[in-house]
């Protein structure tokens, strides 16, 4: 990857940076980690409302997840192959990093953390559609911020977001059925704890006596 497409815009943005005050400084530096640790709690909660509904809500809730950790991997393995280093180390007359940058061999293209953030935002979004006005302002945030603080570039953080969301499309789409017949086998199970993971279903609905008058 030619990191010279997006060197002046990383520039321009790492410039911006420093103009800001400490605290929002200190913010993005937050943002960029916990931003993470927010989309596994919405994994969570996506998967314990839909222990109580339909097995494809249930399926695609527990697919969500591994659809994000598939993102991370594909995104690692691009890594090894391209090698680029970070602008951090490259970009010799862009303003300082405001957090430590990166070893060398960890490399930059594209950003994994941007890759994360779009396979959960597009997963939760697929798993949880009124929440995608959440998840993928999240997502690009997080990604922005990861140029913000940097450590990336933004070419690295635009393929990241893509590839992540590429990946948890196509992860739910070929895996969505087989995981919601093994669901659906879970909750006719008689050990407690695969009942407990797929969950009771939807309730079903009252049978109404036609000769009741």
């Amino acid at each position: 990857m030619d990191s010279s497409i997006t060197r002046d815009l990383y520039r321009d943005i790492t410039d911006f940076a420093h103009t800001t005050p400490t605290w929002f400084q200190k913010l993005a530096e937050i943002w960029t980690e916990l931003g993470l640790l927010l989309f596994g709690a919405l994994f969570l909660v996506a998967w314990w409302r839909a222990r109580v509904g339909p097995p494809p809500a249930i399926a695609v809730a527990v697919l969500a997840p591994l659809a994000t950790a598939t993102g991370y991997v594909v995104s690692e393995s691009f890594k090894s192959v391209v090698d680029e280093d970070r602008p951090c180390r490259t970009v010799a007359d862009a303003a300082a990093s405001l957090v430590p940058c990166p070893p060398v061999g960890d490399w930059s293209f594209p950003s994994n953390h941007s890759s994360i953030a779009g396979a959960a935002a597009i997963a939760l979004a697929i798993a949880w559609p009124r929440i995608a006005l959440l998840t993928v302002p999240m997502a690009v945030l997080m990604a922005f911020s990861r140029v913000f603080v940097g450590v990336h570039y933004p070419h690295d953080v635009m393929v990241g977001l893509v590839l992540g969301a590429l990946v948890a499309v196509v992860f739910i789409l070929a895996l969505r059925r087989p995981a919601q017949s093994l669901l659906t086998t879970m909750r006719t199970s008689r050990t407690g704890v695969f009942v407990w993971f797929a969950g009771p279903g939807g309730a079903a609905a009252p049978v109404r006596n036609r000769h009741r008058r």
